[in-house]
């Protein structure tokens, strides 16, 4: 039995339709009071009208209820993290297969979404993940992203640090911003599941979100966290979405979040927060002592964008290899 610090955790959830037509973001938390335990589950759809809406839902849907049949038994849910997580996105996978079998008009155009899922218990932290939803751990004034980034951009950046691409030319590369992992029906490309925890403590910010929120630096992001670090998760996300609504970009996608804070119950309450229209300090670096966790990303700039396809055969020389079989946000079909 792994050691346990006995955190608690205030979680809330946001959502926002942004500039869009239509809200292609799900999003779903269970985290009862004093438990010790709880999970959050977020999804963004992709497939054009009636089809990115409905596959968000499908996969929210199915693995928060796989989650929350088991999550009553945290002793035996925990040894079996890993399985049950890849159980619940195969079970997701699956229902989103069947629904599109039984839809004409998806069957030609294709439906799907990303999946997140962080599981917490006490001071330990699980994940399950595909697509390009970031997980964040917001650490003394350093933001770091825990999951693996499904995406062209990811890969196009492993290209040029080993020096076979320009930055300049991956940083305008056409399908920077298209996914390379997503449930569809089909089979699973890649997907990131934690079965080892990661280590939470007093005063960690948790942050799992749909790419939305990326129209925001992740600089920006950090401050908008350490200003409000000693605020409640509703305030914190509330401050995050007034963020992005003053960017006023016309092009925002729909935006999607939860907010977790673990706490130790016993701690000193923490000072109050300015108003939310003050200015925010900006955060600091990651200490130099200070290692990175497994499975720690790169900062990212942000990814203003019109849209994201899949694709699922990656680059593996230059950008020029990458082959043209590649999927819209409104064409996910195979």
């Amino acid at each position: 039995m792994l050691h346990s610090a006995e955190l608690e955790y205030d979680a809330a959830t946001a959502i926002s339709q942004g500039r869009r037509d239509r809200q292609e973001d799900a999003v779903a938390a269970d985290f009862l009071a004093g438990a010790g335990t709880g999970f959050a589950v977020l999804a963004d759809g992709m497939g054009g009208h009636a089809a990115g809406d409905v596959a968000a839902k499908i996969v929210v849907t199915e693995v928060f209820s796989e989650l929350k049949l088991r999550a009553g038994e945290p002793e035996q849910l925990e040894p079996a993290i890993g399985e049950v997580l890849h159980s619940a996105a195969d079970g997701a996978n699956a229902c989103l297969g069947e629904y599109a079998s039984h839809q004409p008009q998806l069957r030609a155009q294709g439906m799907g979404a990303t999946l997140l899922a962080p599981v917490l218990f006490r001071d330990r932290l699980y994940w399950i993940s595909v697509g390009d939803s970031p997980l964040y751990l917001f650490r003394d004034g350093a933001l770091i992203r825990l999951n693996a980034d499904h995406s062209m951009a990811a890969e196009l950046e492993k290209l040029v640090a080993r020096g076979r691409m320009d930055p300049a030319e991956a940083a305008a590369h056409p399908d920077r911003h298209c996914v390379t992992s997503v449930l569809t029906g089909a089979d699973i490309p890649h997907i990131d599941c934690r079965s080892a925890p990661v280590r939470l403590q007093h005063g960690d910010i948790v942050l799992a979100a749909s790419d939305g929120l990326l129209f925001l630096a992740e600089e920006e992001i950090a401050e908008v966290l350490a200003a409000e670090c000693c605020s409640p998760s509703a305030r914190i996300g509330a401050a995050l979405m007034q963020r992005l609504e003053a960017l006023d970009a016309p092009e925002q996608d729909n935006a999607a979040f939860c907010v977790i804070k673990p706490f130790d119950p016993q701690a000193a309450p923490e000072l109050p927060a300015p108003p939310l229209s003050a200015e925010a300090p900006a955060a600091g670096p990651l200490p130099a002592e200070a290692e990175p966790l497994p499975g720690s990303q790169p900062a990212a700039p942000a990814r203003p964008r019109t849209g994201r396809r899949v694709i699922t055969f990656l680059a593996t020389a230059t950008w020029r290899d990458t082959p043209g079989g590649s999927r819209s946000k409104t064409d996910a079909s195979a």
